[in-house]
């Protein structure tokens, strides 16, 4: 299987990626939803670490400087990425994340870890990005930290959903911030593996649930 390929099984058996009937922060009611408060163990982190190390390594290759987490879901997923870089790749990046509040005591400031300098290209790591708020709230903490390039952004899954415009929000963050946007897998990806596939004994997308899952893509989907 490719890494995309096993990614998907892993969302499914880390009860990250489940079918049924849920409602998004937007309202919208969707046949899928992908929950990654859901991975809680060592095993899945460093698993996890690994799938982002690999959409890093192959879309970026070189020419970053340092990872990005936004508080806080980026974290540990900015953290466990550059523990696989290093484990896996031999790229020693150093990372960093934000405080909520700027901290007014001891070294002060607002990030954490690796301190980035005018001139640094740096990589942010997220999980799904709906609105796109957490990405535009980066780019604007970065003004006052360091004059940096944005060399893209990773995230786990692509909706591929209109956010306030007719285009999808990943498109929405490429069209204003002309940053580059590489999802480990698209939900045309998951649907197309996952139909009528048994993972451990199992079918999660039947003809039902792809019908729904397009119906939804037809309504709400990026034209």
């Amino acid at each position: 299987m490719t890494y995309q390929e096993e990614f998907i099984t892993f969302m499914v058996r880390s009860g990250v990626l489940t079918f049924g009937d849920f409602t998004t922060k937007s309202g919208r009611k969707t046949p899928y939803f992908v929950n990654t408060g859901n991975y809680k163990t060592g095993a899945q982190a460093a698993q996890l670490g690994d799938y982002y190390a690999a959409c890093i390594q192959e879309n970026l290759p070189q020419g970053v400087d340092c990872l990005f987490g936004p508080a806080y879901k980026g974290i540990p997923l900015a953290v466990t990425a550059a523990a696989s870089l290093y484990r896996n790749y031999d790229r020693d990046l150093p990372y960093c994340f934000n405080r909520k509040e700027a901290k007014d005591h001891g070294e002060g400031g607002s990030m954490v870890g690796y301190q980035p300098k005018d001139g640094d290209r740096v990589v942010i790591v997220e999980d799904v990005v709906t609105a796109g708020t957490a990405v535009r709230e980066t780019i604007e903490l970065f003004k006052s930290v360091a004059d940096v390039t944005f060399a893209a952004l990773l995230v786990s899954v692509d909706r591929m959903e209109r956010g306030t415009r007719e285009c999808s929000t990943l498109d929405e963050l490429r069209q204003d911030y002309g940053i580059q946007v590489f999802p480990i897998v698209t939900v045309c990806q998951v649907m197309d593996f996952l139909h009528n596939r048994e993972i451990d004994g199992k079918v999660y997308i039947d003809d039902a649930v792809k019908g729904r899952m397009e119906d939804y893509l037809a309504q709400y989907g990026a034209k």
